[in-house]
Order: structure tokens, then sequence, then C-alpha cells
């Protein structure tokens, strides 16, 4: 299963009053895993950037003087997210913009959503928290997650947090340990995996109980729900 975590910055709030894509910011997860295969442009907008935007992200007119422009970019960026699952925070809007740049190209280009399937971590986020806050920062307090890093917004930046974020609401991840991650007494070898000294004494088994595989399938449904039918640990259940 091939993931995009995708974020934008823009010149303002509106594509309709000409505002433009200034920053798209892409990570890529196969498998609930980050791959490294991002995607990531500062562009060129061929207009002047709100002074609230700029006060939000940082990025001024001068630095995107030599950027290009969305039409230099949009075949490696569709070709990059065609076909996988578009996690946006907020969907409406990186994907209004996505599509007002595309149509500026050529009024033909559809919905976005016949290139992609599209999840809104906001929209799972209210089901999931009800009444709250649900900002990127509000989630990131709630699940725990560092972003003390992030001073202003930034397309990649943000779309790195956002993938944390959704781990976690769709159930956690699993560490992995890289070379000279192990702790004194153990070793892992080039390919991530632990290994535990022979010497230690056995490690002891316990059994799931019957109340804890009825949490389990309640746990299980939460995520099916709150990921409209996307539990990836669903799938490893069929034969």
């Amino acid at each position: 299963m091939r993931q995009i975590v995708l974020d934008t910055e823009t010149t303002g709030l509106e594509p309709q009053q000409g505002h433009r894509i200034i920053e798209i910011g892409c990570v890529e997860m196969v498998d609930r895993r980050l791959t490294g295969n991002n995607f990531h442009q500062y562009l060129q907008p061929d207009r002047e950037i709100d002074q609230a935007a700029i006060e939000v992200h940082g990025i001024t007119n001068e630095f995107l003087e030599d950027k290009p422009r969305f039409a230099d970019v949009v075949d490696d960026f569709m070709n990059y997210i065609r076909g996988a699952e578009l996690i946006i925070h907020n969907a409406p809007f990186d994907v209004g913009f996505i599509e007002h740049e595309l149509k500026r190209l050529d009024p033909g280009w559809g919905k976005l959503a016949s290139e992609c399937v599209i999840i809104d971590t906001l929209v799972m986020a209210k089901k999931l928290h009800p009444g709250q806050r649900n900002s990127l920062d509000a989630l990131c307090k709630r699940y725990t997650i560092n972003n003390s890093h992030r001073e202003l917004h930034g397309a990649l930046l943000d779309a790195e947090i956002l993938a944390d974020v959704y781990l976690e609401m769709t159930g956690g991840q699993t560490i992995l340990f890289l070379e000279g991650d192990a702790t004194e007494g153990e070793e892992s070898n080039a390919d991530g995996i632990q290994r535990l000294p022979v010497d230690r004494p056995r490690l002891k088994v316990v059994r799931v109980s019957p109340e804890e595989l009825a949490l389990h399938e309640q746990r299980l449904q939460a995520i099916e729900k709150a990921s409209d039918g996307h539990c990836v640990w669903r799938k490893t259940e069929q034969p």
C-alpha cells in the first residue's frame, strides 16, 4: 500500500482570488513505513505573497524569484502521486489549490480524486476526538509527537509531522532498530534486525486472555471506522 502525505504552502487563502501554491512537500510511505522517497519543491507564483501568509510560513517573494513554476514540475509531481493514497490535513484546502493550478494549465483537468484516493486526517481527527481542537499542533500534543522544531509552517516539515500523526491515529508504528541503535548487551545487523545474546534467560510467553482479545477487536473496529476501511491489521487476518 503506497501512501503520500502531502502539504502545501500558498500566497494566500483563496485560489479563486488568484492565490497560488509556492511550496509542495510530500513524504512517501509503503506498508506504513517511510521510504525516504520524498517530493519537495518551491515554486515561483508570479504574484506577490500576502504579508499574513509570510508570517505563517516565512517564505518571501525574493526567495522564490529563481524557483521553477508549477508548469515546470507538474509532470514529475503528478507521476509521483498518481495511484497513491493522499493523506492531507484539511484536504479541501490543498486539493482546491492543486486542482486550481492544474486547470490553469489545462481546463480539461478533472478532480484530483480521479488520480488518487484522498484521506483527510482532519475529518478522521474530528471523528476520533469530537469537540476538541484538531489542528496539527493539537494532535502532536495529544499523541506526544515532538514538533518543537516547527517554528514556522513548511510543506515538507508539516508532511513529515503529519505522517507521524497519521500513524499514531491509525494504530501506531512498530519501532525498527537500525544499525547502532541497540542497547548494551544487544546487537543489530546491517539489515536492522535486533539480535539478543544467546546467554539471556528464556523469555516468558504471555498468552492473550479472552477479555484482551475482545478489547483488541474493539480497537480494530475503531481503527477501521476512522480510516474508512483501511485497517492494515484486518488485511493480515485474511487467508
